[in-house]
């Protein structure tokens, strides 16, 4: 789906709202009227017949305390947006001078999300939860403030601004984390041969492998010289 939004149709700059939040909450929730509405002491993203929709474009540390008074409630579902694709936008305040994009070497890929999903762990097994991993081309402006001779490394983020959605990817269940391991994984695998698969550093595959354990899709059945060694597994059972 291509997006095709701007900033006053979608209403975005009340509260310092970034462009890729708003206009993911409009197309999750074209009802403004279920927009930031107030649940207890904290504000929900939306409010509507599915229940609540928390949209977090990263530091998932936020959501803990949201989400252990949501959870209580109704479905909650936190929409993820991991960029496919991504164009950058150099902006040099001394000069006013703004780049002409220019495409990232670098793919997103849905296994990014584990690093994020580590940090609210507890709250993934809850009969309640539920995760949207959107997968999304974007426009990222950044401020040529780094402390790298060409400033770019170091470098602040200013906006994302999203173009197109590539794919949504469901977790309702268990067993749809299951969505998340690569295809070609072998049912007997380490960390290391998720690395391989998903392209993901060794650290942060191995904090995939923890998260697949806990919510039980993989079981560590033994080692494979220093590694863990786990297993898929089949047995369909509901949260």
């Amino acid at each position: 789906m291509i997006i095709n939004s701007n900033r006053e149709k979608c209403g975005i700059g009340t509260l310092g709202e970034k462009t890729l939040h708003a206009v993911l909450k409009h197309y999750f929730e074209p009802y403004t009227a279920n927009h930031e509405v107030r649940m207890g002491s904290f504000v929900a993203d939306i409010v509507g017949e599915n229940g609540i929709v928390e949209i977090q474009t990263g530091n998932f540390n936020k959501l803990r305390k949201k989400l252990e008074t949501f959870l209580e409630v109704t479905t909650v579902t936190v929409v993820y947006p991991i960029p496919s694709t991504k164009w950058i936008v150099w902006i040099d305040d001394s000069t006013g001078e703004v780049t002409d994009k220019r495409k990232s070497t670098k793919k997103g890929s849905p296994y990014e999300a584990f690093f994020e999903l580590y940090k609210i762990k507890s709250f993934l097994t809850h009969h309640n939860f539920r995760l949207c991993i959107v997968m999304i081309d974007i426009i990222e402006y950044r401020k040529l403030d780094g402390w790298s001779e060409d400033r770019k490394k170091g470098s602040s983020r200013y906006e994302r601004i999203p173009v197109e959605i590539i794919d949504e990817i469901y977790i309702d269940n268990k067993w749809d984390f299951e969505k998340l391991i690569p295809q070609d994984m072998p049912k007997n695998f380490t960390s290391k041969d998720f690395k391989k698969l998903s392209a993901l550093n060794l650290k942060k595959a191995q904090t995939a492998m923890n998260i697949l354990q806990y919510v039980g899709v993989i079981k560590q059945i033994g080692k494979d010289g220093r590694l863990h060694l786990y297993e898929k597994q089949a047995e369909y059972v509901t949260f």
